[in-house]
């Protein structure tokens, strides 16, 4: 069946780096992160947050750390939780230089804003000194000036041209743990350049268009930047940006990693866009199946027909499937088998007791 088929996508194999208990890169599985959006200084509500995030299947946590009171709280939370967590710096190497006392897993820095050559080698030495890797953000929306002013708008090979800079930095002093973020709201623009980075470096990728939008605009603009790298082998960290609640951001990034087959730990609900010949409410049903399932980590696909026209066929290729009987019932199937028909009322519950019984 084809939920169980590999994936036809080849991976590009980058550098193996380690943060915390996960690995990004190599022959590690495309992880998912995202980042809080609570008061830096509120613990309890981030942890809450974190706990919702960890249970949806956040793998790599991020928290902005803005000045000492966040160094703070990030120390607190860090000894509270059971996934990485990244400190998110800006401008101020000492926040940096307290975050990797306060036990981070990795640095989100720009090498580029903080400060002089020594302030750089400073964050770079306690890195490497307590294993920690860093991330390098390029964004196109706070590019550097001087190139802006050359290439004049963030097209993909002044976003490259800062990377590299950012990387020769690290390389000079000898520091080579390096993951590299290249967002753009383009999608366009973020899909070529990423293209380029990959193109010349190894560095393992972190996938994500900045500025994304709102959870339903900002969904498909994500899959469809991140999805085409990911299908071209290309990415191993993604985090789809969203203005919304962050657990949205991870049902996002789990659904385009299994559209992808890089992904079969949850289950997949596919449904018809239905027709005249449609015998009941399929997107309610769908809903409110994947509502239910979205954090049960089985490898199952389940689809939801309207007819009995494509219906039967697709519901016996899915490892459980329903499709319209007419006169308010559908016909359900098991791993391809019709195993009778029953009344539309209670059939999800049918299929959550099914699903939950593998």
């Amino acid at each position: 069946m084809e939920n169980n088929r590999d994936t036809m996508i080849t991976r590009k194999i980058t550098k193996k780096i380690r943060v915390g208990n996960a690995f990004i890169g190599g022959d590690a599985p495309v992880s998912i992160q995202s980042m809080i959006n609570t008061s830096t200084e509120d613990v309890k509500r981030s942890l809450d947050q974190i706990t919702a995030l960890t249970v949806a299947g956040c793998e790599i946590v991020r928290m902005a750390v803005p000045n000492t009171a966040a160094v703070k709280t990030f120390a607190e939370i860090k000894k509270k939780i059971s996934i990485p967590l990244v400190a998110d710096i800006h401008f101020d190497h000492k926040l940096a230089l307290a975050a990797l006392d306060a036990g981070a897993d990795k640095i989100r820095i720009n090498p580029g804003n903080i400060g002089s050559r020594d302030k750089i080698k400073a964050v770079l030495d306690a890195c490497a000194a307590k294993g920690v890797p860093i991330r390098i953000g390029v964004n196109g929306g706070s590019l550097e000036k001087d190139l802006l002013e050359k290439y004049g708008h963030p097209v993909p090979e002044a976003l490259l041209e800062s990377a590299a800079r950012h990387i020769a930095l690290c390389e000079e002093e000898g520091f080579r743990d390096i993951i590299v973020s290249i967002k753009a709201s383009d999608v366009p623009v973020m899909i070529a350049a990423n293209r380029l980075f990959a193109e010349r470096y190894d560095y393992p990728q972190h996938l994500g268009v900045t500025e994304a939008g709102t959870e339903h605009s900002g969904a498909i603009r994500s899959a469809v930047g991140i999805g085409t790298l990911l299908a071209e082998g290309i990415g191993d960290t993604l985090r789809v940006s969203l203005s919304a609640d962050p657990v949205r951001e991870i049902r996002a990034a789990k659904q385009i990693l299994q559209a992808l087959g890089l992904r079969r730990d949850g289950v997949r609900v596919v449904s018809c866009p239905t027709c005249g010949r449609t015998s009941y409410d399929v997107g309610a049903v769908a809903e409110a199946l994947e509502a239910r399932t979205e954090n049960i980590g089985k490898d199952l696909t389940v689809a939801v027909m309207g007819c009995v026209v494509n219906g039967p066929g697709e519901a016996r290729e899915a490892d459980l499937g329903i499709a319209g009987a007419g006169e308010g019932k559908v016909m359900l199937f098991e791993n391809g088998n019709k195993t009778g028909v029953f009344p539309l009322e209670g059939i999800v519950d049918r299929l959550i007791d099914l699903i939950m019984a593998r």
